[in-house]
């Protein structure tokens, strides 16, 4: 399959994040990983859209929040920042009456390479150890720094001998790095997580309030802060972006790519390689249910 690499790096740096996006966030949609949530006492997905299974809350906070080890719940909710605390903390409080952080990090580990080794199939190992090998170059030059769920991530990286697992802690390492360099990049133009929930739907051309409901804030915590993107000017009177508002949602996407300039450095001549590996697989999970097929390929705002 033949890849143009963008000619501006800043867009290497989308075309590498939506191209890894299905082969990883799959681990939040995937049969496996509810499975083994719920045998750990999680409830398992509580609603299915089409053949997508969503996760269970508790067990998504808990799991993904464990990539930084037995943190106190205050600490997951600060780093899954777009979320209301008033959801992320009761959730992670139980999950850890449940489980420990090695335990259903180890779960969630090997149920996002079990769906990886289901929907790709064995015959792809070559090209996953390939893969693999260029994720590792990759992630070898970024700093932790501000960045928590990536910094954990590295910690706990196994090098495992098996090629899916591998793989998948490899990419979740790459994910978590830009997500917390998103974070950092929105709270520093000064914006808040309601704020840059309600500004990313229109960025990303996905109907106002519906992928942001998700994030459990209520209608008057967003009424209130389309008010204050109307006053900031990036909201016109119907809500839509106005020109500023969409400049100003580009920079921060902009500066968010910028932190990406080391791994797209150490790919070098191979990026092209590694995302005409990626995108197959992630055609493929998309069709098997493992993530959904939708405008937002991947997640600005985590």
């Amino acid at each position: 399959m033949a890849v143009t690499t963008p000619s501006h790096p800043l867009n290497a740096a989308r075309v590498l994040a939506a191209a890894l996006e299905p082969t990883i966030g799959q681990v939040y949609f995937a049969p496996e990983a509810h499975a083994a949530y719920a045998a750990l006492g999680f409830n398992g997905s509580p609603a299915s859209i089409g053949n997508l299974q969503m996760p269970d809350g508790a067990a998504y906070f808990t799991s993904r929040g464990a990539l930084m080890g037995q943190v106190a719940p205050t600490v997951i909710t600060a780093a899954f920042a777009v979320f209301n605390p008033a959801a992320v903390l009761p959730a992670v409080e139980y999950g850890w009456t449940l489980t420990d952080a090695t335990t259903i990090r180890t779960a969630r580990q090997h149920s996002g390479a079990a769906l990886l080794r289901r929907c790709i199939g064995a015959d792809s190992t070559a090209n996953l150890l390939r893969a693999s090998d260029l994720l590792a170059r990759a992630v070898e030059p970024l700093q932790p720094e501000g960045r928590p769920l990536f910094a954990g991530a590295r910690y706990h990286f196994t090098n495992d001998s098996d090629t899916w697992s591998r793989y998948f802690q490899l990419g979740d390492m790459l994910r978590e790095f830009r997500g917390d360099s998103h974070t950092a990049a929105w709270i520093s133009a000064g914006l808040t997580a309601q704020e840059i929930n309600l500004a990313s739907e229109l960025f990303m051309g996905i109907p106002p309030r519906t992928y942001s409901r998700s994030r459990a804030w209520s209608d008057a915590e967003f009424d209130a802060a389309a008010q204050r993107l109307m006053q900031r000017g990036w909201f016109a009177a119907d809500h839509t972006l106005t020109e500023q508002g969409y400049a100003e949602r580009e920079l921060i996407e902009t500066v968010t790519d910028t932190q990406l300039a080391p791994a797209l450095a150490a790919l070098g001549d191979d990026f092209e390689e590694l995302i005409s590996l990626l995108h197959p697989w992630g055609v493929a999970i998309r069709a098997a249910g493992g993530y959904p097929d939708s405008k937002a390929q991947f997640n600005p705002t985590r």
